[in-house]
Formats: structure tokens, sequence, C-alpha cells
């Protein structure tokens, strides 16, 4: 009996379950939700079988009947993007789709040249971007949403495995024209009567914050902010200063003002950057690939697309 749907639909189908609601599931996948409406319409025809009911405000949820399809779905998704493996095997090519996550800080500056550069290596790959906070990230990897994450040492799981690339300590960004500006390294204590402008993202406020407390110091918070391009333009313009990790190549602020970036004094642990991905005995060639191209990419010495500085790690007066 020939097949009446397409694996297209069953992409739509799943894209649908995975994000609760069709807007949303259009957005990620890149496809106009009427068209993603009409693949659904159609499945429930051919099976016969409601997929979805509406939970008003809340999206759309699976019914029983739908959450079954679904299950199979995903299986059937999964076996057919194992041939792209097979063929790798049979051709010693990676090749095929890999979705990478990177933390949110980290995406603007090192998701899009490690694309390009991997996909240079790797032209048979097709790489798709997300960017999310940590905690995020994770969940997308247990849903199998992506395939690995480029994050920080943030509190990871035990069936998530973390294998560290670089070292990255903090260092303190103070506009230009700061009375600190030139001095190359500080204390926090030479700042304790300056404004603070956090950023206020899970848990990389409780790390920046605990180097005060770990110090005997409370900081002066004057602005929050979750955006590293607003946090930059603040501190460019005078606002206050801030802790960061990942430093841009370039000292200008998103509005053309200029910033410093000072090494910061005292016996405060580095955060490692590295690859998540869920413990698995099996990982498939071309995730194989991308881990191994990161490495030659992030490294304490050397990360596509960001400023390391000076050697990195706990800086003593």
């Amino acid at each position: 009996m020939p097949l009446r749907y397409t694996f297209r639909q069953l992409e739509y189908l799943v894209a649908v379950g995975d994000a609760g609601s069709i807007a949303e599931a259009a957005a990620r996948i890149n496809v106009s939700s009427p068209s993603i409406s009409a693949a659904i319409s159609q499945l429930e025809a051919e099976f016969g079988v409601q997929l979805f009911v509406r939970k008003h405000a809340k999206g759309l949820s699976l019914t029983p009947g739908g959450q079954r399809i679904y299950n199979k779905a995903k299986h059937i998704l999964d076996s057919a993007a194992s041939l792209h493996d097979l063929a790798g095997e049979i051709s010693d090519k990676a090749r095929g789709p890999i979705n990478v996550g990177c933390f949110v800080t980290l995406a603007p500056l090192i998701s899009a040249a490690l694309r390009r550069s991997f996909t240079a290596e790797y032209p048979d790959a097709s790489v798709t971007l997300c960017e999310a906070h940590h905690s995020d990230l994770l969940h997308k990897l247990r849903r199998a949403e992506i395939d690995v994450a480029i994050t920080y040492d943030l509190e990871i799981p035990k069936d998530v495995g973390f294998e560290p690339l670089a070292e990255l300590s903090t260092y303190v960004m103070v506009s230009a024209k700061h009375r600190l500006a030139g001095k190359g390294a500080v204390h926090l204590e030479e700042l304790q009567n300056d404004n603070f402008i956090l950023l206020d993202l899970p848990m990389s406020r409780d790390y920046f914050l605990a180097m005060f407390y770990n110090t005997g110091l409370r900081p002066i918070v004057s602005d929050r902010t979750s955006d590293t391009s607003v946090l930059r333009s603040l501190v460019a313009n005078g606002m206050g200063y801030s802790l960061i990790n990942a430093r841009t190549r370039t000292d200008m602020a998103p509005d053309g003002q200029k910033l410093a970036y000072l090494r910061l004094l005292g016996d405060h642990t580095p955060i490692n950057i590295g690859l998540a991905t869920i413990e698995a005995a099996y990982k498939s060639r071309i995730l194989q690939a991308f881990e191994g191209h990161a490495r030659t990419k992030i490294s304490t010495d050397f990360i596509i697309g960001m400023s390391t500085g000076p050697k990195v790690g706990r800086y003593k007066a």
C-alpha cells in the first residue's frame, strides 16, 4: 500500500509536539504556520485520529492517540536520519544534519564562525544553530532538540556529559574613560564604591555575585540586564563597571563607545567552556566530527570569534 503521507509532514507533527504551538514550531523550523496547519490536518484525515487539542492560551497538546503517533513519528525520523550515518560510514565522510545549541552570551561571538569553519571542512553537513540559557540547553539536550551544546560547566547534571575545552578568567569591564581603565589589572576592592552592572542570567548572576561575597564585599548593583550588548553599552557610557568572561575581539560597545578590559586580580575560580551532550554509548559520525572540529577551534589559548586576552587562569597580586 503506497504511503499517503510524507516525512516532511511527520517532521511538522514532531515540531508542533515539541513546541506546543503551531506558531512556535513555525518559528523554530522556519516554515509558515499555514503549511504546518495543513500538514497536521492532512495527517489527521489520513490516520482518522485527532492529533492535538487546543488548550486556550496554553497552545496545543497531544491527544493520547496523538502522543502514540508522535512517538512513532519521532522514531521513524530518527531511523531515517541514521541513514546519513550509514552513508557516512560507507563513504568515510561525516554528513547530514546536526543541531547545535550555544549559551546566549557565547552565541553572538562564536557560533557563526564555528558553523562556517565546520561546514567548510565538512561540506555535506547541515548545521542548525540555536541560542538559549544554560538550563534551557540542558532541557533541549534531554528532548533531543539539539545534539550538542556549547556552554559553561555550571551545575552539569549526571545524565549529561561535559567535555571542557577552554578555561576562561573573569574580566572587569569598564569605560575607556574610567579612572582605572589604564591599569591593566585590578582587585574588586578598588571598585567597591563604584556602581556595578550585573549580567542577570540564571546561574551567571550567582557565579559573578559569589566573587564579591567570597571576598567579603557587597557590590552596589545599579543596573541589571540579561543582554550582553546592552551591558557593554551601559558600561561604555560610564554607567558602571561589570564582570564578564566572554570577551569580544573589539573594544567597542555596540553604540560605538569604547571599553577597557582589565584582568581581575585575586583567587577567583575560572569557568570552563565546553561541549555538553547526553551520555550515550553511541554518537553519530556527524556529532563526532563536530566535537573533533570544536576541539581545534576552542581552547584556552584560542577561541574562534573571541579574544582570550592574556593567558587566563587565577590572577594574584
